[in-house]
């Protein structure tokens, strides 16, 4: 059976005449009730949808209120979780929220929830991104991607206006919600440079993210943890701290982008040392170049040499 915030959705979504919320909140009925092992039902529900959708002609994007306008990016990911290169402990607690998701039913069978909310923080490129795009591909769920810096200095003294705008949008619509660069609306609070406006912005926050209990992931991402204000922590079901990758997770990492165009014999060893200091997104876009160039000179395997090289640049583009 569909979850009472699902019923709500869809009853909203048919009054204001919103035909795509109605059949994006129908397909997450369907994927609720295939999680329960209602895959007859499941099935019906999305062929229902797929009959309507084909009848209307090429698919419309979700219609989002108009005061968020380019402040709401919204994708349909195809990144598994097998592409996600992250130390064995992290992997696991990634995995318990998907699986308490994927039999949320359960847990509120016994008066429990399952985590919704996470707070993900560690520099850029390792990892926090991707991880929303694993849980939304998953869960088979959107993923509506936040721009809160963009919110913060295009509406200064709206912003809040616009936050609880999202959150309504978060009940609403069913999907994953990634806040990139939350820091922007969840600074310290004991920072010199608070103004009053962003402490009022940062009231509404904790607010909203309290009373939210919608059938929504929540997730805030940032790139230094210390900047976050500390009442957020509790509002969170989970704090997920990411790194720069060691050594396995470096050569994982070239393999799987890799694929075909690793060499037979082809020795890690220099590569992964020649990787050192680099992100997960750094690396992969070195990698990708060394492909590139195998493409362009028609071979079929990459040079090392070609690798290596680009790992090297990827590192001088440090700042000294």
């Amino acid at each position: 059976m569909a979850t009472a915030e699902q019923l709500k959705s869809l009853i909203r979504s048919h009054l204001s005449d919103d035909e795509e919320r109605f059949m994006t909140v129908a397909l997450q009925v369907a994927a609720h009730e295939a999680v329960q092992g209602h895959g007859a039902l499941a099935h019906d529900i999305r062929d229902i949808v797929d009959k309507a959708r084909r009848e209307r002609g090429p698919n419309v994007l979700l219609k989002f209120p108009q005061e968020l306008s380019g402040l709401v990016l919204t994708e349909k990911t195809e990144v598994p979780l097998a592409a996600l290169v992250v130390p064995e402990t992290m992997l696991d607690r990634i995995k318990r929220v998907i699986l308490e998701n994927r039999q949320q039913e359960k847990l509120k069978n016994h008066g429990l929830e399952q985590r919704r909310k996470l707070l993900l923080s560690g520099p850029p490129g390792t990892g926090k991104t991707m991880t929303a795009r694993v849980l939304a591909h998953e869960l088979r769920m959107p993923l509506h991607t936040i721009q809160v810096d963009r919110m913060v200095t295009k509406f200064m003294g709206e912003t809040g206006a616009k936050l609880r705008t999202i959150f309504d949008l978060i009940r609403d619509v069913p999907g994953v919600y990634l806040f990139d660069e939350f820091d922007a609306i969840a600074g310290d609070r004991a920072l010199d440079n608070d103004v009053g406006e962003m402490r009022r912005v940062l009231n509404a926050l904790l607010q909203f993210i309290e009373q939210d209990s919608s059938d929504s992931l929540i997730i805030g991402a940032t790139n230094n943890l210390r900047l976050v204000d500390k009442a957020l922590f509790r509002r969170f079901d989970d704090v997920l701290h990411f790194s720069l990758p060691g050594e396995g997770e470096r050569a994982r990492v070239i393999a799987n982008v890799l694929g075909t165009f690793k060499p037979r014999s082809m020795s890690m060893k220099g590569i992964v040392r020649a990787s050192h200091g680099l992100s997960h997104a750094e690396i992969d876009l070195a990698t990708r170049d060394a492909i590139k160039q195998a493409i362009l000179q028609d071979r079929k395997t990459i040079q090392i040499e070609s690798l290596m090289k680009a790992l090297n640049d990827r590192r001088g583009q440090h700042p000294a």
